[in-house]
Order: structure tokens, then C-alpha cells, then sequence
């Protein structure tokens, strides 16, 4: 998305409008400049709007990034509910894995990875929602019988989950849908080995 001129004047946006047009601006900056390029000045200039009316909604940089991630985050995993765990399982953790292979989605990270004090309030709700909606599948599973009783939904998220943050914050290798169901299988089969969970 091109950046309006310096010299056109902001559009005058308010309630829903500016925050549609603020929050995609945002992931169109994010995506051609990375997180280090995405000033609250350069989403304005972006989304046509005051960069004073980004403050005063956002407050910072980095809630309005947050946000603008959450948005792109829910909608590119939805929650499936196939009737199996590891069908689930995979197909969430694949659109995981390829999220966390774009800009965007390492951008996210790196900000929920970022020492920061004007976040803890946003990060940790943002993060315990989106592990919470990956346990609801687990205890579906438990519920139709393909775990054991005692399954731990949010260590199984955690454990599938974790490899995938290690490679796109720390070694750099592959994320895809392959290594994503990979690991499912491996997790399912720790936790009920033998189980029916198994492809």
C-alpha cells in the first residue's frame, strides 16, 4: 500500500472508519517495513488520519500494532471443529505455523517477545485467549473420548505451540503445515500413547 503524500492533508475519519483504515494501514506497513518501520507517523501518513487521533486511541505504538495483529490473527485461525482432535489440531496449528511464517506474524511475536510497560496488560489477555480457544479442542477430544480423562489442554497447546514460536523467533527453520501436523501427531502420542487421537 503506497503512503499518501506528506503534503495531503489528513481525511477526516472518526469512530469505525478510522479504526478500520488506521488497523489495515498498520499490517500494510508492518508487512513492507517490518516492526522496526512501523511508527505511529508512517500508519497516519498510511491511513490518511491525524497521527494526534492514532495517539489518542491508542496511546502507543505498540497497542496499536497488538490490536492491529489481533484482527488478522483471529480471522486467519478459526477455530475447526472437525469431530477429531488431531484433524483439529492440525489444521489450527498449520494456519499457526503459517502466520508466524509472514511479517506479520513475526512481528507479533517479537512485540509479545519485548520488554515493554505499556503492554503486560495487553499482551498477557491477548496470548491466554488464543491458548484457551486451542485447549477448547483438546477437551473436545477428552469429551468424545480420543484423550485420557486427565489430559492437560493447556500443557498440550503449550507443547505444540512452543516449537513453532522456537523457529520463528530462534533458529530460523521451516515453518509449515508439514512440521505443524508433525508435531501434533508427536504431542497426541505423548499424551495417549496408542490413543485414537493418532491419525
Amino acid at each position: 500500500m503506497a503512503s499518501p503524500d506528506r503534503n495531503t492533508p489528513p481525511l477526516r475519519r472518526r469512530g469505525a472508519r478510522m479504526r478500520s483504515a488506521v488497523l489495515a494501514a498498520t499490517v500494510d506497513v508492518l508487512t513492507e517495513h517490518g516492526l522496526a518501520g512501523t511508527t505511529v507517523g508512517a500508519v497516519a501518513r498510511a491511513a490518511g488520519v491525524h497521527e494526534t487521533s492514532v495517539y489518542r486511541r491508542w496511546g502507543t505504538r505498540e497497542n496499536l500494532i497488538l490490536e492491529a495483529l489481533t484482527e488478522q490473527v483471529d480471522t486467519a485461525m478459526p477455530v475447526p471443529d472437525t469431530g477429531r482432535v488431531h484433524d483439529d489440531l492440525v489444521a489450527y496449528f498449520g494456519a499457526l505455523a503459517g502466520l508466524l511464517a509472514t511479517a506479520q506474524g513475526e512481528a507479533l511475536l517479537r512485540l509479545s517477545a519485548e520488554r515493554d510497560d505499556s503492554l503486560p496488560d495487553r499482551r498477557l489477555p491477548f496470548w491466554t485467549e488464543r491458548l484457551e480457544r486451542g485447549a477448547v479442542m483438546v477437551r473436545r477430544g477428552v469429551e468424545r473420548g480420543e484423550l485420557a480423562p486427565d489430559t492437560d489442554p493447556g500443557l498440550v497447546i503449550e507443547a505444540v505451540s512452543g516449537p513453532l514460536f522456537t523457529r520463528a523467533l530462534i533458529s530460523g527453520a521451516p515453518l509449515d503445515e508439514d512440521f505443524a501436523a508433525r508435531l501434533v501427531g508427536l504431542v497426541l502420542a505423548g499424551a495417549y500413547p496408542g490413543a485414537r487421537a493418532r491419525p
